[in-house]
Order: structure tokens, then sequence, then C-alpha cells
């Protein structure tokens, strides 16, 4: 394997507020690498960076050799980015809506066409080809989505939080999806917050906490060296998030008072 991915003294403030702070990371190919922390912890500018969205940062980043500051066109055309939430140009109806995506990609109109009817239909939504997307459900805009970000097949696929909205077989088939891209050879970049699924898919963990990251390593390192059993309880240990039994015990004894 080789670096897919570098990045040294990754630093980003927002009026004054730093976000990040001198992250040094590196990412081979063929990786799927699991991204988790609080909110606010630094998730998604991380991946803004890395996709060239956010061009404004300090330190170095350089993505399938390209410097993401000076060469983010290039990098872009390979990169593959799937959002929690997404403008998707609502009164375009599927088809038309990754006919332009395709287009931004310079894919042939041909295989634009027959890749993306085949992936709605594996989505079940082959009978919204061509329904206007602003009647459509959360998770059918977040299929429409995935496929976007996946239509012109790249190399390193950012997903940040990609399973919301999503109904429980499209979860499943998502994940298998992630499991087979990373067996052909795909780099996988993967933020949510649903801690199972980070844990059984990731070939490596990284925890990032107020702007740092405070692990880095697949689970069975993480789990030797906290020895908490789960990756939920190792995030609740190194982010120092330990209260939740009983803040829930608070919360249900304010629901039972009567006063």
């Amino acid at each position: 394997m080789s670096a897919i991915i570098s990045v040294k003294g990754l630093s980003k403030s927002y009026q004054k507020v730093e976000v990040l702070k001198n992250i040094d990371l590196t990412i081979e190919s063929g990786e799927i690498i699991g991204y988790i922390g609080p909110n606010g912890a630094g998730k998604s500018t991380t991946i803004k960076i890395l996709t060239g969205i956010t061009p404004e940062f300090e330190g170095e980043v350089n993505v399938l050799g390209f410097d993401i500051r000076t060469q983010a066109l290039e990098a872009k055309r390979k990169i593959g980015y799937i959002p929690e939430n997404a403008a998707l140009y609502e009164t375009l109806t599927p088809l038309e809506y990754l006919s332009f995506v395709g287009q931004l990609y310079q894919l042939e109109h041909r295989v634009i066409s027959t890749r993306a009817k085949e992936l709605l239909l594996l989505f079940d939504l082959s009978k919204q080809l061509e329904m206007r997307m602003n009647t459509f459900s959360k998770g059918m805009r977040q299929k429409v989505l995935l496929i976007a970000g996946l239509i012109h097949n790249p190399d390193i696929i950012f997903l940040d939080e990609p399973l919301s909205g999503l109904d429980a077989n499209a979860v499943i088939l998502v994940k298998e999806i992630l499991v087979q891209l990373k067996n052909s050879g795909k780099t996988i970049f993967y933020s949510s917050h649903i801690m199972d699924v980070v844990e059984k898919i990731s070939d490596r963990i990284i925890i990032i906490n107020k702007g740092e990251l405070i692990a880095n390593g697949s689970f069975a390192q993480l789990n030797e060296a906290s020895h908490q059993g789960s990756l939920e309880e190792i995030f609740t240990q190194l982010t120092g998030n330990k209260e939740h039994h009983q803040v829930a015990e608070q919360f249900i004894g304010i629901l039972n008072n009567n006063v």
C-alpha cells in the first residue's frame, strides 16, 4: 500500500476559534478509515478541507499526490463526496440531477444514463426516475446523494454521516457496498455517529476531540489499549463523556416529577 492522503500540521480557525489543531495524518490506499468524534470536534471541517471545499487552512494536505490548496480541481476529479445534507436541486428528477453531476465529471451521456438507471434500481428508486425530488423523503434524497457521489467511480470516497435517513435494508446495502469498494482497491474516509457500523467496517479508527486527534488504530488496537470491549465504550472513555447513565436518570426524574 502507498499513502493516498498526507496531512501535516493541519490547523483551521473560524473567527479566532481553533477548530483543528496541528493534525498529522497518513492514509494508505485501500483503507477504510472510520473518523469519529463528538459534535463540534472538527470532523466535517476535516472532510471539507480534504475534499477541497474549504481552501483556507494552515499546514500541508496532499490527496492523490495533489496539493489540495492549489490543485483542488485535479483531486476532485478522483474524489467522491457524500455529505449528510446537500442541495439536490429539488425541482429536478433523479435522472436529471445525476445527468448533471455526471457531466461535471465529463462522463459520456451513455455511461451516465446507464449507470444512473441501474444504480437507482438497486436503491429501489426505479419508480421515481421521473419524479421531482421535492416530493422525496430524506432517505430517498440520501440515496440519490450516495449515487451522485459514486457515479464517476472515484478512487477516494469521503462520507459524512451517509446513513442519515436510510431504512434498515438500505443501511445494510450501503455497508456491503463500502466493503466491496474497499475490496476493489478504493479508499474510504467514513465519518459517522453510528459506532457499531464504524467498528465493523473500518480497518482503522481515528478519534478526534476538540480539534485534536486522540486515538488512531484498528479496533483491536484501541480495545487492547483501553480494555473497554466496544467502540462506544472506548469513545466514551477517551472523549471524557462518562456521565450518560447519570444524565439519563436525571432526565427520567424530571419527566416523572409532577411539580
